[in-house]
């Protein structure tokens, strides 16, 4: 980033705070070969890790088990020109261990589109990266009116 292109580099705590802020983000994966972009609801756990609920047997499970994927997560003021955006990239994994299940059936995410069997999926936050733009700023830093 520019020093002067009227974003500002989240460091990694900003970043999580930010992320706690939101319900829904983006994850993006691979799909058959193609970039592939979904909307989910998530929370955040122990040390960052991006949590999603989602049934079994859906095709997201099957397609970001055991892969590197991409998170990102957004807020946006129209009106004020301004908003940030955090991108948590890392492997993703079912959550295998029942211990750990039963733990988060209590205290993680829950799925806005209830299935019969649910599996947790947890993203590893290897790089957390966020940028924050203050509305109405060019490249230069000159302002411009609403």
């Amino acid at each position: 980033m520019d020093a002067n292109d009227g974003f500002r580099e989240l460091d990694r705590q900003d970043c999580l705070r930010l992320l706690a802020t939101v319900p829904v983000g983006r994850i993006v994966y691979t799909r058959r070969a193609l970039p592939a972009v979904l909307p989910v609801n998530f929370s955040l756990d122990r040390e960052g890790a991006v949590l999603m609920r989602t049934s079994a047997s859906s095709e997201l499970v099957g397609a970001i088990d055991g892969a590197l994927v991409a998170f990102e997560a957004d807020a946006i003021d129209v009106a004020a020109c301004s908003g940030w955006s955090v991108v948590v990239m890392g492997a993703a994994a079912v959550v295998t261990d029942p211990v750990e299940h039963l733990r988060l059936l209590r205290t993680g995410p829950r799925s806005w589109a209830p299935a019969s069997q649910e599996v947790f999926v947890r993203i590893a936050p290897e790089l957390v990266t966020g940028r924050d733009l203050v509305g109405g700023r060019s490249l230069y830093g000159v302002h411009f009116p609403p």
